[in-house]
């Protein structure tokens, strides 16, 4: 079962058409509890940085926390994924999970914001993740704030800089832009997530 956490900020029903296609078994939930029972966590997201402080009301944030520090696969979506940083400028206020070291930061004035559209993505090898995908593959992106390349970074794009496209730190997993939106390519990004051998 995946645990798809309804913050009220997120493409929640695009996310689970998503896994629905791929026969993969879903609850959408904002209760710790179910979050706890599930296999596998997504973590969804559109909007403002924060949004995210809802996770603090009633233990959720707690407990993708523990669920993430257990082992249990993550999958951060766009905001799900900054939210694996320290933080973002949008909203300095709202503390990030901080898994990854960093701080999301705004696009430079030189491109238009946000980003939207269709972009290629340059993957590294070795990602779980991303197995199958092709080299320079385009997926979907709708963001103001970008994450910052780190060691934990398997995919980059480039918009204005070279910004963290999908991160892979052992079970946590991000990307920025939406596989769910994102056709072929995205489909098979999230089959991948639901594979055992993950």
């Amino acid at each position: 079962m995946i645990a798809i956490v309804d913050y009220g900020a997120g493409n929640l029903n695009s996310v689970k058409k998503a896994f629905d296609h791929l026969g993969a078994a879903t609850v959408v939930t904002r209760q710790p509890a179910a979050v706890a029972a599930a296999d596998r966590i997504v973590l969804p997201g559109v909007g403002h940085f924060s949004a995210l402080s809802i996770l603090d009301n009633g233990g959720l944030r707690d407990a993708l926390l523990q669920d993430a520090s257990a082992g249990k696969p993550f999958l951060g979506i766009c905001l799900g994924m900054q939210w694996l940083f320290e933080g973002s400028e949008e909203a300095p206020e709202c503390a990030g999970a901080g898994i990854l070291a960093g701080r999301c930061h705004r696009f430079p004035s030189s491109v238009k914001s946000p980003h939207v559209g269709w972009n290629s993505l340059t993957v590294r090898g070795g990602s779980r993740l991303l197995r199958n995908v092709a080299p320079d593959s385009f997926v979907y992106y709708t963001h103001s704030y970008q994450a910052p390349v780190v060691a934990a970074t398997t995919a980059q794009t480039e918009y204005g800089a070279r910004f963290s496209a999908a991160v892979e730190q052992g079970n946590v997993f991000g990307v920025q832009f939406h596989p769910e939106k994102s056709s072929k390519v995205g489909l098979q990004i999230l089959k991948n997530f639901c594979d055992a051998d993950l």
